[in-house]
């Protein structure tokens, strides 16, 4: 770990569904019942009932919480965690799917970000609990084929053994990225992921959506409405004084967010 104390930010982490994207919705949900229809099954997770399982983070891990909930006969399904994941993997491929056809594009202000942050010298990071295909299609089909290569640290999938609220993904982060917590900001859309980056002590940025305005932020060093562009301000859910005169999050704004904690 590096340790140096400068209080220069040094890198960004992002997570992904919710934060680069509003991919759950109208990307997993879809997918999922797309697989599920494959699989000869009756299930359909609508708007309301995806909401609900968003409190579990993981794919698999959303599966085996629906089945033991509502669809518990299926606990005696022989083979159930290799049947789950093949469910999974075929839900993947029709997500992938959707990337690929352009139908998921950036929150305002992510690409923006992401550009200035690599010209400014800054690292970038993905720590999330969704796959490593995910993240490489949505970044494919909305940065550009080489996009991947721009981060530093992709951590994504199962990695690491505890997936968000707990904070595994951003230790292990933080371990390849060879920096300590103080010099990262976090970029977060959920109070899991909020969670999970503020127990690895990282200072964390939320940008709600539709699914999480409403959750707590407790420790959040802002709550946004998204991370703005120079023609399209964000709108400021929490006050805060380097945040109430800005139209967008830069580089030097997310200093700023960081010495106000």
């Amino acid at each position: 770990m590096n340790t140096d104390k400068s209080n220069k930010l040094r890198a960004v982490l992002f997570d992904v569904d919710g934060t680069l994207a509003d991919t759950e919705r109208d990307g997993h949900r879809p997918a999922f019942n797309t697989a599920f229809k494959a699989f000869n099954l009756d299930w359909n997770w609508d708007i309301d009932c995806y909401g609900e399982l968003l409190d579990i983070t993981g794919g698999k891990e959303r599966i085996r919480y629906f089945i033991e909930r509502y669809k518990p006969e299926f606990l005696t399904k022989a083979n159930l965690d290799n049947w789950i994941a093949d469910l999974h993997k075929t839900k993947t491929k029709h997500y992938v799917s959707l990337l690929e056809q352009g139908e998921i594009p950036l929150r305002p202000g992510v690409a923006r970000l992401i550009h200035q942050l690599r010209k400014d010298g800054i690292k970038i990071a993905i720590a999330t609990t969704t796959t490593p295909e995910n993240v490489t299609a949505l970044l494919k089909s909305t940065l550009g084929e080489d996009s991947p290569g721009w981060f530093d640290v992709i951590g994504a999938g199962d990695i690491v053994p505890k997936k968000k609220p707990a904070p595994d993904i951003y230790f292990w982060v933080l371990e390849q990225l060879e920096l300590s917590a103080h010099q990262c900001i976090a970029i977060e859309d959920s109070e899991n992921g909020l969670n999970s980056a503020h127990a690895a002590k990282i200072p964390t940025l939320i940008t709600v959506n539709g699914y999480t305005r409403q959750q707590t932020f407790t420790n959040a060093l802002a709550i946004l409405s998204d991370l703005g562009e120079p023609a399209q301000p964000f709108t400021g859910i929490t006050k805060n004084r380097n945040i109430l005169n800005g139209q967008y999050i830069d580089t030097n704004m997310l200093n700023s967010l960081r010495d106000d904690q």
